[in-house]
C-alpha cells in the first residue's frame, strides 16, 4: 500500500507550522512501519522537485503551476491520497487520480470570524501574499471536494460539528487525532517555576502577551521558543523584550532534530498559549506529553480547562498563580500526559 499526503506545508521544507509538523509525524511513523509514503507540497526556496528524507519521498511543485501540481499527484501513483486540511490541492488531486481513494482530515476549518482574525493579522503584518491562502483553501470547489471524499476525519472533537456544518456533510467527520511521540527518557522538571511559549512570533499568536507576562512576573522563568516570519518583526520584538531578565528567547528550534526543544518542554512546568484563535495545537499535545499544564485563552477540546487554566478573559497572570499555588500544575500535567498517552501517542494514532 502507498499513501500520498496532500499538504500546503511540510515541516522543515521552508515552513514550520503545526499542520506540517503533524503531517511529518504521521508520515514518518507510517514509513517506519513499512508503508510507502509520498508527500506532495508546494516548493519553497532551496527545495528540489524530488527529495528524500526519513524514508519519505517529498514531491514539490511550483505554486504558480497547476500542471506541476497535477503531474506530482500522478507521479506519486498512490493508493490513498490524504489531504491534511482541505484546499484546492484536494480538488486537483481528485481530478488527477479519480480512481484512487481520497481522504480528508479537517485540521482547522475556519468560520467567517476565524478568517477575519487571520486576514486582519496578515494586513497588519503586511503579509499581502498570505491573503491568497483564503481563496486557495476556502471556496465552493474545495467544499465540494470534501463532500466527494471517500472519508472525512477531524483532528479534534470540537471540530467535528464545525467541519460538518462548513462543508455540508451528511455524515459527521470521524475523530482521527494528531500524534506525538512520548518522551524516551525521564521528564526532569526545573527547580524553579518555569513556563514556556512555543510558536511563531506573529500577530495571531500574540507573543507580546507572553513577553509582558514575563515582565510582570519576575519570580518566574519564561522561555519563548520561536521566531517571526518577518525578519523585521522578529528583530523589533527582540529589541523591545530581549532585556527582560527572566525571559529567554531561544529562536526557532527544530522539534525533529534539536535536543534543546525536548529539554525545554521537560523543564517547563506550564505551557502558555496566547493565540487569538486555535484548532487543537500540536504544541498542546507536545507539552502534555512532557507533563506540562496548559494556560490558554482558547480552550479546544477543553484542553486548558481540563489540564490547566482557561484564561477566557485573558487573565494569564491569574492562571499562572492558580496553577503554581500548592503545585496544582503537577496534577494537571499528569492528567494531560494520561490523555495524550491514551489518545495521541504515535503508536496509538
Amino acid at each position: 500500500m502507498k499513501i500520498c499526503f496532500v499538504v500546503n506545508e511540510f515541516f522543515g521544507w521552508g515552513k514550520f507550522g503545526g499542520f506540517g509538523s503533524a503531517t511529518r509525524m504521521i508520515a514518518t511513523g507510517l514509513a517506519a512501519k513499512g508503508v510507502e509514503v509520498d508527500v506532495v507540497t508546494p516548493m519553497r526556496p532551496g527545495q528540489s522537485p524530488i527529495e528524500h528524507a526519513d524514508g519519505l519521498t517529498i514531491r514539490g511543485f511550483r505554486p504558480s503551476s497547476m500542471r506541476d501540481q497535477l503531474d506530482a499527484y500522478r507521479a506519486s501513483d498512490a493508493d490513498i491520497y490524504h489531504s491534511q486540511d482541505p484546499s484546492m490541492g484536494t480538488l486537483l488531486c481528485q481530478h488527477a487520480m479519480p480512481e484512487r481513494r481520497h481522504v480528508v482530515t479537517c485540521q482547522d476549518p475556519r468560520t467567517w470570524r476565524d478568517w477575519w482574525i487571520e486576514l486582519s493579522c496578515y494586513l497588519e503584518e503586511r503579509r499581502y501574499r498570505s491573503l491568497l491562502t483564503w481563496p486557495y483553501e476556502d471556496n465552493p470547489l474545495v467544499w465540494r471536494a470534501v463532500r466527494r471524499a471517500d472519508a472525512v476525519f477531524s483532528e479534534a472533537k470540537h471540530i467535528v460539528p464545525k467541519g460538518q456544518n462548513k462543508y455540508g456533510l451528511e455524515v459527521a467527520p470521524r475523530f482521527l487525532p494528531n500524534p506525538v511521540p512520548l518522551p524516551d527518557g525521564p521528564v526532569i522538571k526545573a527547580d524553579r517555576p518555569t513556563v514556556c511559549f512555543v510558536g511563531r512570533f506573529d500577530k495571531r499568536k500574540r507573543p507580546e502577551l507572553f513577553f509582558e507576562l514575563a515582565r510582570r512576573c519576575p519570580d518566574i522563568r519564561f522561555i519563548a521558543v520561536g521566531a517571526a516570519n518577518s525578519p523585521r518583526m522578529d528583530r523589533l520584538l527582540r529589541q523591545r523584550y530581549g532585556a527582560i531578565a527572566n525571559l529567554e528567547l531561544t529562536g526557532f528550534l527544530d522539534r525533529f532534530s534539536s535536543p534543546c526543544f525536548a529539554e525545554i518542554l521537560s523543564a517547563s512546568w506550564i505551557l502558555v498559549n496566547t493565540a487569538a484563535r486555535e484548532g487543537l495545537p500540536v504544541t498542546f499535545l507536545e507539552a502534555a506529553s512532557y507533563r506540562c499544564a496548559i494556560v490558554s485563552q482558547e480552550d479546544p477540546d477543553e484542553f486548558a480547562s481540563r489540564f490547566g487554566y482557561h484564561a477566557e478573559a485573558g487573565d494569564f497572570d491569574a492562571g499562572l498563580r492558580t496553577l503554581l499555588d500548592g503545585d496544582r500544575w503537577r496534577a494537571c500535567g499528569e492528567a494531560a500526559y494520561d490523555c495524550v498517552r491514551a489518545t495521541h501517542a504515535l503508536d496509538v494514532v
